[in-house]
């Protein structure tokens, strides 16, 4: 009978956090088209409340980084032993595809935003994708 292998945590971890940040930045692309401005936050005047559009796009964001990371850790984690359909592969694929194309499309359009505030905000979706995929990753392993 044929030995299971498996691949290393860390390339797991790794993994699911390239994939859990990249979702996570394409869904920020896809978020200043539609007007969910991470912005929003530094904008907001002393007397003014936070924009709503501002903490949907905080909470979108760390959603996506969080699941992308965890469901991309634990595909992984059982690919290996080739517990994956076919089909199911591909459409995994075809999804991340579409997803990046479409982030890729909108930020080829000119942006809304002043560029500061741009660059900022995409360090702050950079990081937040980052730290949510992180934890999204680890919750996975620990739990298989």
């Amino acid at each position: 009978m044929a030995e299971t292998t498996y691949f290393p945590r860390r390339l797991i971890h790794a993994g699911a956090m390239i994939s859990g940040v990249l979702l996570a930045l394409a869904v920020h692309m896809l978020g200043v088209r539609f007007g969910l401005d991470l912005g929003g936050l530094w904008r907001s005047g002393p007397n003014n409340f936070m924009p709503a559009s501002a903490a949907l796009a905080w909470w979108l964001i760390a959603t996506v980084g969080f699941s992308g990371g965890y469901f991309t850790a634990t595909l992984m984690d059982s690919a290996v032993s080739g517990q994956i359909p076919q089909r199911m592969r591909q459409f995994l694929i075809a999804v991340g595809v579409l997803v990046l194309a479409g982030a890729g499309q909108a930020a080829s359009a000119p942006s809304p935003l002043p560029t500061v505030s741009g660059v900022l905000a995409g360090l702050a979706a950079l990081c937040l994708g980052a730290l949510m995929a992180f934890c999204g990753a680890h919750f996975a392993l620990r739990k298989a």
